[in-house]
């Protein structure tokens, strides 16, 4: 019994190859949420470790309302505005996002546009998902993760010269990408996570 079909020659791959779990993000993120009139503010603090070490902050501002169409972005570290739509569905697993920016260091204003899925992969098929655990009013816990797999398969043939029975075992690279702390502040009582916005725009003060 061969591990992966059309190669007998070769040693069968270890089961550690074919099947892995990486539960160490290369995300983190720290929300600051404040909604106001309609309106959510938003400051985000973001650390990567992969491909390199890296850090951002943005200021968010968007509309609370189920139907709006757009989000304001500002990038104080890369001085790099940016407006952009709502994600517009094309299909069940498609997206279209469009979006209008300006870069105050390279004094460049452009247009850009992204199309995502959250099926797909190079010859194999990838889930994309990010699930949310609220710990209590004002406080949530957000799980970005990814798997790529190939199912298992199995054939056989009799008079063809074909092996009789073969198996190909498949594969699965599951890992969690993000983790996301969100900290939103309604005017809840219950608890006691609260957010000023002066002191939301003292931090993005010093972090500009």
């Amino acid at each position: 019994m061969d591990s992966n079909s059309g190669l007998n020659d070769e040693e069968p791959t270890s089961w550690e190859d074919l099947y892995s779990i990486n539960l160490v993000p290369s995300e983190l993120f720290v929300k600051f949420r404040k909604e106001i009139e309609g309106f959510r503010l938003g400051l985000n603090l973001e650390f990567y470790n992969a491909p390199h070490n890296d850090f951002q902050t943005k200021l968010v501002l968007k509309p609370l309302a189920p139907e709006r169409k757009w989000k304001f972005i500002y990038e104080p570290i890369h001085q790099d505005v940016r407006l952009l739509s709502k994600k517009i569905p094309v299909t069940r697993f498609l997206s279209l996002q469009v979006g209008i920016g300006h870069n105050f260091q390279l004094q460049a204003t452009g247009w850009k546009w992204k199309l995502t899925t959250c099926l797909g992969g190079d010859g194999v098929s990838r889930i994309r998902n990010k699930t949310s655990l609220g710990l209590c009013p004002g406080m949530d816990f957000r799980f970005g993760w990814r798997a790529d797999y190939v199912l298992p398969e199995i054939t056989g043939a009799v008079g063809t010269g074909e092996p009789l029975f073969n198996m190909n075992s498949g594969s699965l690279k599951a890992s969690l990408d993000r983790i996301e702390a969100v900290f939103t502040h309604r005017g809840s009582k219950h608890c006691s996570m609260r957010i000023n916005t002066v002191e939301v725009f003292i931090l993005c003060y010093w972090m500009c």
